[in-house]
């Protein structure tokens, strides 16, 4: 009788929906702040954090070279597992708005365009906040940015083989620190390398924050 009563309890309890709860296992590696999963096909976006700068200069430890204070990503979800493990989005959309961009290189104007080539590149988030972003196959990540001069418009074209960056849920952000360009095309006055810096935050999903788990 006693364990026909156990049976009945916990068949009782299931149909309420009372039953244990979900292991951590079942919880993805991208969900936002208020606990919801991030669905493939949805669109991250971010701008840069509040008060900082994406700066290109021309060395690690260097401060010569261009600094904008307007970029913004947006990439779309494809595949988002339980944690811990390693979500991927195909990053569309990078940008920067050049009227906030000014340059300190001697012999440049200012910055005239800045634009994200051979788009989309996939982006790899981990459980342990390591992102990576490589480009398509036999494609490179590459960036064109266009200075004024005193002798006119001149194209510089940087090329990099992957970037790597760090995910942070303190304050919802992606992070790219010291990730270096080579310069494939351009005049002397381009630099022969792009060290690329810059601080996204908060990353959204329809203006709410996303965690990495």
């Amino acid at each position: 009788m006693r364990t026909r009563t156990l049976l009945t309890l916990t068949a009782a309890v299931a149909a309420l929906g009372l039953a244990a709860p979900a292991s951590a296992a079942d919880t993805p590696v991208l969900t936002t702040t208020d606990g919801a999963a991030v669905a493939v096909g949805d669109v991250l976006n971010a701008s840069l954090a509040s008060g900082t700068a994406a700066t290109f200069y021309s060395s690690a430890t260097g401060t010569s070279g261009i600094s904008c204070t307007s970029s913004a990503f947006a990439a779309t979800v494809t595949d988002n597992p339980a944690a811990p493990g390693t979500a991927t989005e195909s990053l569309t959309s990078h940008t920067f708005d050049t009227s906030g961009c000014t340059a300190n290189v001697v012999g440049v104007l200012g910055v005239s365009g800045i634009t994200v080539d051979n788009l989309p590149y996939t982006t790899s988030v981990s459980s342990d906040g390591t992102v990576s972003v490589t480009p398509g196959e036999g494609s490179a990540i590459q960036s064109t940015v266009k200075l004024r001069t005193l002798l006119g418009t001149i194209n510089c074209v940087y090329r990099a083989p992957s970037l790597t960056g760090k995910a942070d849920n303190a304050d919802n952000s992606i992070s790219f620190t010291n990730q270096q360009f080579t310069k494939v095309s351009g005049s002397s006055l381009c630099f022969a390398n792009a060290f690329f810096t810059a601080k996204y935050a908060p990353v959204t999903k329809g203006g709410v924050a996303v965690n990495v788990n």
